[in-house]
């Protein structure tokens, strides 16, 4: 009996040691795939795009092709969504209203003798455009001439151009005859050429703020010039100045004959090689992508060229590409643009045409989406060097161009909400609700992640309800949220019989007006589950760093109460303002050849 027992006390031995060693093994495992893990890339960083496929970066190539979406899958029946996919639904029963009521009065009984305003504006083409509007309304609240405004001729964009080159001077003036006194040029002063008085206006500045900041100077000096002027203009004002703003910008601002002929030509081709068009405003340029701190699969050599361009802003934090696109902060790539257009029901079959500048990643950028559509078509492919030379060493005439082919496309359709975007959202709206597609970022970032785990018709659905809200139908957008010149609702009016007419169209179908009203009141839900995640509180506005020690500054008479400004008036009293909108202004419109 000895023998077993001693064979049992040695088994008993083996078996004790052996779950130790078991447990240090499974430690050592468990230490190392932490490890590794820490050390591995983030999916949500290097893994959400992988569309810049760079040839000195397999970082890049082996994202890209791992993740692509078979681009011949993405066929979507738009009925199935119960959408036309070239018009806005119930469009026909809106209109833009802007005419000046009964108690504004005429600009002759109302401007004063030796009141001259003149100003200079900023920016690109559109955030020229922006500044032109408000300066006629600021020349209204002063009770002041308006010197034709003159236009930025020295910061990143270089145009030589004048006001004249762009606008017709003299349609301009005359349009507005009754509203504001316009003169081309500050008039001598006793036989002599005068220098007004040079001042800065806050960001956002009230009717009120005007009065009790500018006015005494102007009452002086009698001719004051405001520098630096873009968005120096309170977004909400009474009615009547807010009917002035859109009179201005979709009425009085019409481009010169050359700008506008040529336009008209590039707009006549895109409809002879199709009956319906898609114009598409990409803003994929170097500048963009580095200020806006995104990532987008091109390894070190991209975080290398974007980190450079970057270092220009000053004050810029170091960038959190993750927390950019959670936030709907990084403009979507041409790839994720065709993506969703295919999602929300355009065949290959659609034609393109593409406003662009110089985009990063170049053709192999721009190889998924013209896949997707192989219709595509830019200024330069449909007009010739010799038509385009007398336009091309000026960017603001080109992006006038651009401008024209993409207000008169059927859909419109971009990748940020820079200042072209809202400028044309806003006028697509007032002419018509003609489709604007702006896409929902934040909600399409999920999306484009995980569009590899789920079918087709899953891809669709998911594009088709986070893009409610977004499409350009009327009422998406509640009045007086975003910028005016984005959502002019104060000038959009509604057809007294509008909604007799839903309502008839509803009874007429009988047994379906339960089922639609349901399904209504679902899209209802869904629209303001989306309009909180609108882009535009988090859309970067780029500035020209040479511009960025200044606008830092306050002005005088300021005091700075961290996100809140208040303006100190002359009696003592002080009264808030909006200055929501950051003091840098966006780098628009790189459009060169």
């Amino acid at each position: 009996m000895a023998i077993p027992r001693r064979r049992h006390q040695h088994h008993h031995s083996r078996v004790r040691f052996l779950f130790p060693a078991i447990f240090a093994v499974s430690a050592i495992i468990l230490f190392l795939f932490l490890f590794l893990s820490i050390l591995a890339p983030s999916p949500n960083d290097d893994n959400h795009l992988r569309h810049l496929r760079r040839d000195d970066s397999s970082e890049g190539k082996s994202r890209s092709n791992e993740n692509r979406v078979s681009l011949s899958r993405v066929k979507i029946n738009a009925e199935v969504h119960n959408r036309d996919l070239w018009s806005s639904k119930n469009s026909k029963f809106f209109y833009g209203c802007s005419n000046a009521s009964s108690k504004f009065a005429k600009a002759k009984t109302i401007t004063h003798p030796n009141r001259y305003l003149l100003i200079v504006t900023s920016g690109g083409l559109n955030q020229q455009r922006t500044g032109i509007t408000d300066a006629v309304v600021a020349a209204r609240i002063l009770n002041a001439t308006l010197v034709v405004p003159k236009l930025d001729k020295t910061s990143f964009w270089k145009d030589s151009s004048d006001f004249s080159d762009i606008f017709d001077v003299d349609w301009f003036i005359k349009h507005l005859t009754t509203d504001v006194t316009i003169i081309k040029d500050l008039p001598l002063r006793r036989g002599q050429i005068w220098t007004p008085h040079r001042m800065r206006v806050p960001r956002k500045c009230s009717d009120r703020c005007y009065i009790n900041r500018v006015l005494p100077v102007l009452m002086k000096r009698h001719a004051v010039q405001i520098s630096k002027f873009d968005y120096r203009l309170a977004n909400k004002l009474d009615t009547d100045l807010q009917k002035l703003r859109c009179r201005v910008n979709y009425h009085a601002l019409k481009f010169a004959d050359p700008i506008l002929k040529m336009g008209e030509k590039l707009v006549q081709r895109m409809r002879m090689s199709s009956k319906h068009y898609i114009a598409l405003h990409l803003r994929f340029e170097p500048d963009m992508l580095a200020f806006s701190g995104c990532y987008y699969g091109g390894g070190d050599k991209e975080r290398t060229e974007l980190g450079k361009i970057r270092r220009r802003w000053k004050t810029l934090h170091n960038s959190n590409p993750e927390k950019a696109r959670r936030q709907g902060r990084c403009p979507l790539t041409p790839e994720e643009v065709g993506l969703m257009l295919r999602a929300l029901g355009y065949g290959e079959d659609v034609h393109i045409y593409v406003a662009s500048g110089e985009v990063y990643g170049g053709e192999e950028t721009l190889a998924p989406l013209k896949a997707l559509f192989p219709n595509f078509y830019s200024k330069d492919t449909i007009a010739s060097k010799e038509e385009l030379e007398p336009f091309s060493t000026y960017s603001s005439r080109m992006a006038a161009l651009d401008f024209i082919v993409c207000d008169e496309s059927d859909v419109f359709v971009t990748n940020n909400n820079g200042n072209m975007a809202k400028i044309l959202a806003g006028r697509r709206r007032y002419f018509g609700h003609k489709p604007t597609i702006r896409p929902n970022a934040k909600k399409l970032n999920r999306v484009f992640l995980n569009r590899n785990n789920m079918t087709t018709e899953e891809f669709s659905s998911r594009v088709h309800t986070f893009q409610r809200g977004f499409m350009g139908d009327p009422k998406e957008v509640r009045p007086g949220r975003g910028e005016f010149h984005e959502n002019p609702s104060t000038c959009i009016c509604e057809d007294a019989e509008a909604e007799k007419k839903m309502d008839w169209d509803h009874r007429k179908n009988g047994k379906d007006n339960v089922a639609k009203k349901k399904d209504g009141d679902d899209r209802k839900k869904d629209i303001e589950a989306v309009v909180h995640d609108e882009n535009v509180d988090y859309e970067p506005e780029m500035a020209d760093p040479e511009d960025e020690e200044e606008d830092e500054d306050n002005p005088p008479g300021e005091v700075s109460l961290g996100n809140s400004k208040t303006e100190v008036l002359s009696n003592g009293t002080s009264t808030d303002y909006d200055s929501s909108m950051p003091e840098d202004t966006e780098l628009d419109e790189l459009l060169s050849d």
